[in-house]
């Protein structure tokens, strides 16, 4: 077989993967009908709007996002049935108006809330909120929604100011029981229960238990005034920020989202665009995980819902492929790999959106390294490099790795596992990302 059939085998057989996941998941991802591109943003115009809100004028980007990324365990039957969910989320941009995604993907029985509200926090680490702030959240009109399985809701928009960089905490309220219940168990933020029907509740008194996942929340957009597009980082659990400092904010995001605001305060020419995180602890470009929707849906599979959908999305900076070593490593294939990535590449691209490439980082004296691991990210890493893959390149490799050992992370930017980042690594990945990458559109042809 020659080399030229070869890589149009691994095309199909790509296409493949995602034509049949699309079949199995028909109707999962897509809210109502919609595109996959409006699954969670609806095109501006097209969202429900409050009749008795003022117009206001900006622009809608992305604040916050978490991928969903399971079923969370216990909850199949009762779901979180009588009590009142409150996430704490950090917004990555500022606006005046705000609206939020909801997510049964992982349910099995239609999800009735019949109360949901948003906040700005009182402070950071309470669920305390600031009273003033507080708006009761309508679907259509409506402040009750049900939401069947399989499906997400967008929420109609309500007037708040939202300040760049404050908490702001989402409340949903189910009085029935319902489940399993859709949530992304790395959050890095504790978030809180209460029983009963507190949503609008500013005291947080009653928000007794505290949990580190997000629930049923997967994005908050805001109008902005200041940000005019969104990046979203789509990886895996380096991405997800899993062994960062909870409630620290010290995903490598969260560093590249506060250079990206100074350096536009400080007046350099670099895009006015909000971060949003879409990583997944253990994701893979190829294979879903277990369960019928698979939980930790594939890159290939969940790429358009959790990338694409976003708001005013301008660049997508991807982050993905270690997994598909490390879990597989007899099956790990560098030519499959880079034919997934070209795949999201040429989805973004139809969408007019840039793609911004990361190389995979060393990860010796991890259980998973063997000789033949480390040729395949070496091959994988040489392809990015090349400029035949992604728009732009940024070599976290290069940024992370011990320079007299280049098979490892550099002692004081490893966790202790030799394979995910420290805060100090997470944050030399932030400030490693040349922002000037940003700049510009997808070209016409790669």
């Amino acid at each position: 077989m020659t080399k030229l059939h070869g890589y149009a085998l691994l095309s199909a057989i790509v296409a493949l993967i995602v034509g049949l996941s699309a079949a199995i998941y028909t109707g999962v991802a897509a809210d109502h009908g919609r595109t996959p591109a409006d699954a969670r943003a609806r095109a501006e115009g097209d969202a429900p709007r409050d009749p008795a809100a003022p117009a206001s004028t900006g622009t809608w980007v992305g604040a916050w996002s978490a991928s969903p990324a399971g079923a969370e365990p216990g909850t199949g039957t009762g779901g979180m049935a009588g009590r009142s969910v409150r996430n704490v989320v950090h917004a990555s941009a500022g606006g005046t108006s705000a609206r939020v995604t909801l997510s049964n993907l992982y349910g099995r029985s239609p999800l009735t809330l019949t109360h949901a509200s948003l906040a700005v926090a009182a402070a950071s680490g309470t669920p305390a909120a600031n009273a003033p702030t507080m708006r009761r959240l309508t679907f259509a009109g409506a402040t009750t929604v049900v939401i069947p399985p399989g499906r997400q809701v967008l929420s109609d928009a309500v007037r708040v100011l939202i300040p760049q960089g404050d908490d702001v905490l989402v409340t949903t309220y189910s009085p029935t029981a319902s489940g399993p219940v859709t949530y992304h168990a790395h959050a890095r933020q504790i978030s809180y229960v209460a029983r009963g029907d507190l949503t609008e509740d500013t005291t947080g008194a009653g928000y007794t238990e505290q949990t580190p996942y997000w629930r049923y929340l997967t994005a908050l957009d805001v109008l902005s005034d200041d940000s005019v597009g969104t990046v979203v980082a789509f990886g895996d659990s380096i991405t997800d920020g899993t062994t960062s400092t909870q409630g620290a904010n010290h995903r490598w995001t969260d560093i590249l989202s506060d250079r990206l605001r100074s350096a536009v305060a400080s007046g350099w020419n670099v895009p006015r665009y909000s971060v949003v995180n879409e990583g997944i602890s253990g994701n893979r470009i190829l294979a879903n995980g277990l369960g019928r929707p698979a939980d930790n849906q594939a890159g290939l599979v969940r790429f358009s819902r959790d990338a694409l959908s976003h708001p005013n999305v301008k660049v997508i900076v991807i982050a993905l492929g270690v997994n598909d070593i490390l879990r597989d490593p007899h099956r790990a294939d560098p030519d499959r790999i880079l034919t997934g990535l070209r795949t999201m590449v040429g989805q973004a691209h139809a969408h007019g959106v840039k793609v911004v490439g990361a190389t995979l980082m060393p990860f010796q004296g991890h259980s998973g390294y063997t000789a033949a691991s480390e040729a395949v990210r070496r091959r994988v890493n040489a392809e990015i490099r090349s400029g035949r893959v992604y728009d732009a390149v940024v070599d976290f490799d290069k940024a992370l790795r011990d320079p007299y050992n280049p098979r490892r992370l550099r002692s004081d930017y490893d966790c202790g596992d030799h394979l995910h980042p420290s805060d100090r690594g997470y944050a030399r990945m932030g400030s490693a990302f040349d922002l000037r990458l940003l700049k510009g559109a997808a070209p016409a042809e790669l």
